[in-house]
């Protein structure tokens, strides 16, 4: 039997080896880079479906929470139509359900995450969470049971909420499922960051604030001019995307 006829010679093997390391050290960055790409790319898709979501709730009127006869904006799981509607008592009714759902039912499961107390849904390698205003016009988020807020003293104002609301987008895993963070309120456009801070926004603990896109200076609060291409109250320049 000859030499050949024996098996690859070490230096066969290693030229193999080589070339597999040159193709995955290729391949696996692209890869990489693909998957945040469209984790990214699902992240502005699915802030501009909780936008239309959010003015078909507010233009039906299904929550009115101050009867007044002027719809109000609302929380992830009423959205879903997973947990009640706002009452006047400011919590959440056993009866009164949107139906049907304007908001996919996955947005029905908030768990209890955020740089701030509060509730949030993880979609496509991105946190999302839902903010709406106070008496003050400061940020309330979700709670992760049903009931509407998180207990703050002034709760969510209904006059307020009919015409503010807020939401953030940032990474589950920064640099893994996603970089930049982003921002939708009721004026419909979607805002992106780079996410460059010190400490970027990622993962359950270290989100977001509810003025961290709102422009810089002044008392924060969601009736604030939003940063568009600007300083923001986090430090970061915020910008329109389409």
């Amino acid at each position: 039997m000859s030499k050949r006829e024996q098996g690859f010679t070490l230096i066969e093997l290693m030229i193999v080896v080589a070339i597999i390391a040159i193709i995955a050290s290729i391949a696996i960055p692209n890869l990489l880079s693909a998957r945040l790409n469209a984790n990214e790319s699902a992240a502005i898709a699915t802030l501009k479906n909780i936008s239309s979501a959010q003015a078909q709730c507010q233009a039906s009127g299904a929550i009115d929470q101050n009867n007044n006869g002027a719809g109000e904006f609302g929380y992830f799981g009423e959205l879903s139509g997973a947990d009640g509607v706002r009452t006047n008592a400011g919590t959440a009714s056993t009866t009164e359900f949107i139906k049907p759902a304007v908001l996919s039912s996955a947005f029905g499961n908030v768990q209890q995450a955020g740089s701030v107390t509060g509730g949030s849904v993880v979609r496509s390698g991105y946190i999302f969470q839902m903010y709406l205003p106070d008496n003050l016009s400061q940020g309330i988020a979700e709670d992760a049971t049903p009931g509407g807020d998180i207990g703050n003293d002034n709760g969510v104002d209904p006059a307020r909420a009919e015409v503010l609301w807020c939401c953030y987008a940032w990474p589950s895993a920064f640099g893994n499922s996603g970089k930049r963070t982003f921002f939708i309120n009721q004026g419909g456009d979607v805002l992106a960051s780079k996410n460059q801070q010190a400490t970027p926004y990622s993962g359950p603990t270290a989100g977001p604030t509810f003025d961290a896109a709102f422009r810089a200076g002044g008392t924060p609060a969601m009736d604030s001019q939003v940063a568009a291409n600007t300083a923001a109250q986090d430090g970061e320049i915020w910008v329109v995307v389409n």
